[in-house]
């Protein structure tokens, strides 16, 4: 039998771990947003300054695939075709310094892209390894930075061999820095463009558009629909992390504004309920600038118990 005091000790040794067990039960998250589509969003740099973001996805590439050469399209911020764009690796190595993951998007609500046959999606990718990622070119369109990942935003042209892509993408986290890989989907389910490549399960951030979708977004006070949207790709999809996308105004996206005060008390209590629960994805900064709406919700994405309480040229996502 143990002493009074042998007792102690083990109850003293079982408190921390039980404060970490609850701790690590409460799912956190964190807020990704969109740059790259308004000169006045101001720069990646003070994007990353800002302290609200944990991955920022540069937007977009809005041309590739059928054997066209990918074309990067950064709308305000510079012309890559004449080299501006290298002027951006300082400020993504500074946004990678503080623990920001810096994605590139491929697609968008307009461009051309499709992909015309497997070897065409091996191709994109070998390109997109040289020439923004771990690989080798003589023309990196952003210079010498390494970015983290690929994001894919399909929204036009065909649906087949997105997968290809993906597969080919994360192979090359085999030649060592990890290759993240996002996807941003429409919430009808399952995507009409994404559903094939998301069901190789690779994926490591899922943040689906619930926005420009009523049937499956949030409208007139009413979570629903969102709610049960929300359920199905958590349920069925399988990502490392899923995360609520949204418009970060009224004027970002025809419909689906979620006020701050509905997220923040009832909507990211329902979200948090789902271990894949990643935090929210914002189109786009610029939107988000003009309405600080990261401000007004971050620490409630971040931590978040169950009842609410905090603990020139351009394309569209």
């Amino acid at each position: 039998m143990a002493s009074a005091s042998q007792t102690m000790k083990r109850s003293l040794i079982l408190i921390p771990l039980l404060l970490c067990f609850l701790v690590a039960s409460v799912q956190s998250g964190g807020i990704a947003v969109y740059w790259g589509q308004d000169g006045r969003e101001g720069t990646l740099k003070s994007t990353c300054d800002s302290g609200n973001y944990v991955i920022v996805i540069l937007a977009f590439i809005t041309t590739f695939g059928n054997g066209r050469t990918p074309v990067l399209n950064l709308a305000g911020h510079c012309n890559p075709s004449t080299g501006g764009c290298k002027s951006l690796t300082t400020d993504i190595k500074a946004c990678q310094a503080k623990g920001i993951k810096v994605l590139l998007s491929l697609g968008g609500g307009s461009g051309s892209y499709t992909l015309s046959s497997q070897s065409d999606a091996q191709n994109v990718a070998k390109y997109l390894w040289d020439n923004y990622l771990g690989g080798t070119s003589t023309n990196r369109p952003l210079g010498s930075a390494v970015l983290d990942g690929i994001d894919l935003d399909i929204e036009l042209g065909g649906t087949n061999y997105y997968d290809v892509l993906a597969k080919t993408l994360s192979s090359y986290s085999s030649k060592g820095k990890k290759l993240y890989i996002s996807a941003a989907p429409q919430c009808p389910y399952p995507d009409a463009h994404l559903g094939q490549a998301l069901s190789t399960r690779i994926f490591d951030y899922v943040w689906v558009q619930f926005y420009n979708n009523p049937p499956c977004q949030y409208q007139s006070g009413d979570i629903t629909k969102l709610t049960n949207s929300w359920n199905t790709w958590t349920s069925n999809v399988k990502a490392t992390k899923i995360f609520m996308g949204l418009p970060a105004s009224t004027g970002a996206a025809g419909s689906g504004y979620i006020p701050p005060s509905t997220l923040t008390g009832q909507v990211l209590p329902m979200a948090k309920k789902s271990s894949k629960y990643g935090g929210i994805m914002l189109w786009s900064r610029y939107f988000d600038v003009q309405n600080k709406y990261s401000d007004q919700v971050k620490s409630f994405v971040a931590n978040v118990s169950d009842d609410g309480d905090a603990n020139d040229t351009t394309a569209t996502a």
